[in-house]
């Protein structure tokens, strides 16, 4: 019997992802398993094989020599067999399976959200998880195939492309309020009005950043309302309860509406694009490329091969 024959390929699979998360527990979230699955995925490999593939320790893992030889080769052949189905060109062919992504708030609302009828029609086997999360956090370790940032956010081993075009931060108000406190001119102007704080995901006050280098001002606003989402912040700024910082795509239909007016606008801040962002392994995941192109296209943006 050949040796393929008695190796279960999913085996390897659950093998090559522990040497690509170092870890059990990581490579048991990505793959959707158990720790103790993985582990005895791990221990029936090694016996089929005759041979030691990890060095194993209550604190840390690592392979062996042999072990890092035969990821190295099934990283390749794994590559290959996704190449292979994909050139195939069938209805659906290489995009089932799982898609997870992590979005920030606002991404998820202004370009996840839209793309998602789309995607359905495009991908209809393929399930796809998003998960909305302003934290900063490792996507590869988490188990992610893709996050969605502003470009600086964006970690220097990663895989970035753009998915919109430059954003704008600015400062705006219901007109109640307005009436009631008058309007802002100018930076100094507002340690006399009310400001609705944003509270970062790593929970840190957020500065507001006014004006374009090289004479962008961070400022320390008052205000006794603090906030973590974009959403219940628009709705407070609606209700008249305060200044409020926000990216001018996500209040578009209010700034139309009147429901919202801009504020202090010689001070807009521009913000990076949107970007989607995975590690090298993820760049042929068919999918993820789908739902790229489907982003970009409604952004005005080029396909991405």
């Amino acid at each position: 019997m050949a040796l393929i024959d008695r190796v279960d390929l999913a085996d390897l699979r659950v093998f090559l992802t522990i040497v690509r998360r170092q870890g059990f527990k990581a490579a048991a979230i990505e793959l959707g398993l158990t720790p103790s699955a993985v582990s005895h995925a791990m221990r029936r490999l090694e016996r089929r094989l005759g041979a030691k593939l990890l060095f194993r320790t209550s604190r840390a893992l690592s392979p062996t020599q042999l072990g890092l030889e035969l990821a190295r080769r099934l990283e390749e052949g794994f590559d290959a067999i996704g190449q292979a189905l994909e050139a195939l060109d069938a209805p659906g062919t290489a995009r089932f399976g799982e898609l997870r992504i992590n979005a920030f708030a606002d991404a998820a609302h202004l370009l996840i959200a839209p793309a998602l009828p789309d995607f359905a029609a495009a991908c209809p086997d393929v399930r796809l998880t998003v998960v909305v999360d302003d934290r900063p956090i490792d996507i590869t370790a988490e188990g992610y195939d893709a996050g969605v940032r502003y470009g600086h956010h964006v970690p220097e081993d990663m895989i970035a492309v753009p998915l919109s075009g430059p954003q704008r931060w600015i400062v705006a108000a219901a007109p109640a309020y307005l009436r009631a406190h008058g309007e802002p001119r100018s930076p100094t102007d507002l340690k006399n009005h009310v400001c609705l704080q944003l509270l970062l995901g790593d929970n840190s006050k957020y500065l507001w950043e006014l004006g374009a280098d090289p004479v962008a001002e961070r400022v320390r606003t008052p205000g006794l309302i603090t906030i973590n989402d974009t959403a219940t912040t628009i709705a407070a700024a609606r209700a008249g309860l305060g200044l409020a910082y926000l990216l001018e795509a996500r209040i578009a239909d209010d700034l139309a509406s009147g429901a919202l007016v801009r504020v202090m606008e010689e001070y807009v801040s521009p913000g990076e694009p949107f970007h989607i962002y995975y590690s090298s392994r993820r760049h042929n995941h068919p999918a993820l490329r789908t739902l790229t192109n489907i982003i970009r296209s409604r952004n005005g943006l080029p396909r991405v091969r």
